[in-house]
């Protein structure tokens, strides 16, 4: 149940200040716009140090955009072993990543027309 309506830029913000809040780092967001074929708009990458910092971003997501937007995801996978999460806002999915997994799947370079943006991490 969404209580407003955010452009994905907005969404986006919320998402990252969320995962800044459990200091999740190396967050790239990929632009699907335009490209067509694509189950989304965006993806928000980023990477937890354990498992146990995966599951908290997670949690920090969910409860953010709850609190803040009224947004609830359609779906999340991977919370049982956490080591690639995967949250669904619609045209905005967020990858929540052990790095060894996110260097496996390397998904932000599997478009190659997409526009990448780096946030610098937070300290």
């Amino acid at each position: 149940m969404q209580k407003k309506g955010l452009t994905n830029e907005e969404l986006i913000k919320e998402i990252i200040d969320s995962i800044q809040d459990k200091k999740g780092r190396n967050i790239v967001v990929a632009n699907f716009e335009g490209l067509g074929n694509t189950i989304c708009d965006y993806f928000v990458i980023c990477e937890g140090n354990s498992p146990t910092q995966v599951s908290a971003i997670t949690d920090s997501v969910w409860e953010g955009l709850i609190d803040k937007c009224g947004y609830k995801p359609f779906a999340v996978d991977g919370q049982r072993n956490a080591q690639w999460v995967a949250m669904d806002y619609g045209q905005v999915f967020v990858h929540i990543f052990l790095p060894e997994t996110r260097a496996f799947y390397d998904i932000e370079h599997l478009w190659a027309d997409a526009e990448l943006t780096t946030i610098p991490d937070i300290d």
